[in-house]
């Protein structure tokens, strides 16, 4: 089963390009209305992707409400999972949805959850976004200069808006190219219009960026709120071979991740947020004995994979400790000779935490006599002897 590739909104959701693309799953409680708001109806959600898929990636807007973002946080923490990525795409609307499509077509490949789930960043960055915009004089994703800003007040004007993945802003006059930085690879053109024409994307920009093809789609509802303006059509360009994307994301080095075992390609973990360890102490992990298996949920075992990680990584030596006087504590080898001995804990095996800094109990050297009794402080001391017997 590959991994579930889930949005939180139906207009985030693209048509498949072939029968092999599997669907995207919706969270029907992340809406807006009625229907949503309800943290119990998203954990039931997610925790039924996750029953059934083993692994989720939530692909959401970062521009999203505040209140969803924390519910879907909720929902990770109540699950107690580490099966559950949430994948922020500072993106606009449209170019989110075309990055949710491409994650869809590569998880049907043999990639690993940590890897697909980490290659959202990667294939953000070859992916352009943009629009033709009525008015510049709310956009504030991208910088305007107070000239374009002051022009946009004319009636009639229009521009060219690139946001990612470099910001450009070019005033339109007349039918020629807009001048937008093209892609150096061949691209798929996805063109949602909205309050004005789409002649202008699909024609003169199509031919200046060598656009394979061009897919006409609905506006997205939070497109006007994302570019300030409701007088616009919005466009995203991206790598449309599925073969290129594969050795894309299969050409970076995968790393280990020190908290959960996943594998992950970049600098962070997509699923439990850990960073990569500098490149000096990489290769070592150090699980808390207290913390629940990686991918474990409240009641259910783990799955096969993610068990034998977590055995694979229960006999491997934690690192030292940076505090020296925890490091008696977290030292699992065997201590050098003559070395002084670790107190052991309250189950009888080695002391960790505050038992490991407590003093060991010595031995009273040989020459130390025995224990003089109790004597009270009120009463006078005993005559001394004298050491001359009496005749």
């Amino acid at each position: 089963m590959p991994t579930a590739v889930a949005v939180t909104s139906p207009e985030l959701v693209l048509p498949s390009p072939d029968r092999h693309t599997p669907p995207a799953a919706i969270l029907q409680s992340a809406e807006p209305g009625e229907r949503g708001g309800s943290l119990d109806r998203t954990l039931a959600e997610i925790h039924t992707l996750v029953e059934q898929h083993g692994h989720v990636l939530v692909v959401h807007p970062a521009a999203a409400p505040p209140a969803l973002v924390h519910r879907l946080h909720a929902a990770r923490a109540a699950l107690e999972t580490d099966r559950l990525a949430l994948v922020g795409v500072d993106l606009p609307p449209l170019g989110t949805a075309l990055l949710a499509l491409q994650l869809r077509q590569l998880s049907i490949c043999d990639f690993s959850p940590g890897v697909l789930a980490s290659a959202a960043r990667l294939l953000a960055h070859y992916l352009h976004a943009g629009a033709v915009l009525g008015s510049v004089a709310r956009l504030d994703q991208v910088p305007v200069g107070l000239k374009a800003h002051a022009k946009s007040w004319l009636p009639g004007s229009q521009f060219a808006v690139l946001a990612r993945p470099e910001p450009q802003l070019v005033r339109l006059s007349g039918d020629q190219d807009p001048g937008l930085k093209a892609p150096g690879f061949p691209t798929r053109l996805v063109v949602a219009e909205g309050g004005l024409p789409a002649e202008r994307v699909t024609g003169a920009l199509a031919r200046a960026w060598h656009v394979r093809e061009v897919t006409p789609t609905k506006l997205p509802a939070a497109s006007a709120d994302w570019w300030g303006t409701s007088k616009l059509t919005e466009f995203a360009a991206a790598i449309p071979d599925i073969s290129v994307l594969y050795q894309l994301v299969s050409s970076v080095r995968r790393e280990e991740c020190h908290w959960c075992g996943l594998e992950l390609i970049g600098d962070r973990c997509a699923f439990c947020a850990a960073p990569l360890p500098p490149p000096g102490e990489r290769g070592r992990r150090a699980l808390p004995a207290t913390r629940p298996a990686p991918g474990r949920l409240r009641g259910r075992e783990p799955a096969p994979a993610l068990a034998r990680t977590a055995s694979a990584a229960a006999g491997r030596a934690l690192p030292a400790a940076r505090d020296p006087r925890l490091a008696p504590a977290l030292d699992t080898g065997a201590a050098p000779p003559g070395a002084p001995q670790t107190p052991a804990g309250p189950t009888g095996g080695p002391a960790t935490g505050v038992h490991a800094l407590r003093p060991a109990q010595r031995e009273a050297p040989a020459d130390w006599g025995p224990h003089r009794p109790y004597e009270d402080p009120h009463q006078p001391p005993p005559p001394p002897r004298s050491r001359n017997p009496r005749p």
